[in-house]
């Protein structure tokens, strides 16, 4: 079993002669409902621990996360994406051997809260607290999601963008 997980703030989603190769599912979304509402449930609680409003579901993002988590499976192998000049946060999950749900996604970035020190603004050493912070985020207000399993090495991709970004050098998330 491995878990990774990875924060970031730029990307561009389909270099642009690849596009055509990513055809659209019938749901646009990639997402089952019940998928889109685990997904939003599971930030909106964590969201609300710290006194943050909710994210919106957004159909955009939600879409052009579809397409990168297919992207990502088809093209590169079920990788990680390069999301270094984008103008959405991003988080991912990439799991191998274990089934990965839409909120067990959302909870494992949220489980880096307990490494996180708000007071400071400061994450402990050897961890990662930004996507926690992404996922808390007080100025992100729109979120999509989507999940790619990649059937080598039964590994699942997960990819949540975020509108407008979060991760903002030198502010607190709340």
């Amino acid at each position: 079993m491995a878990l990774i997980l990875c924060t970031t703030l730029g990307h561009s989603l389909i270099p642009p002669d690849q596009r055509h190769s990513a055809i659209a599912p019938s749901d646009p979304t990639h997402t089952r409902p019940n998928a889109t509402s685990q997904f939003l449930l599971a930030h909106n609680k964590a969201r609300s621990e710290v006194g943050v409003g909710p994210l919106q579901w957004s159909k955009k993002l939600a879409m052009d996360t579809s397409l990168l988590v297919r992207y990502q499976r088809d093209k590169k192998s079920c990788q990680f994406t390069d999301m270094s000049s984008t103008k959405y946060g991003m988080n991912q999950l990439w799991a191998s051997g274990i089934p990965v749900t839409p909120q067990a996604a959302v909870e494992s970035w949220v489980e880096k809260k307990k490494y996180y020190n708000h007071v400071n603004n400061t994450c402990a050493p050897q961890h990662n607290c930004g996507v926690y912070k992404q996922v808390v985020w007080r100025n992100s207000t729109e979120v999509g999601c989507a999940q790619a399993k990649c059937s080598k090495d039964h590994v699942t991709l997960t990819i949540c963008l975020y509108y407008p970004p979060g991760n903002v050098i030198e502010q607190k998330p709340y």
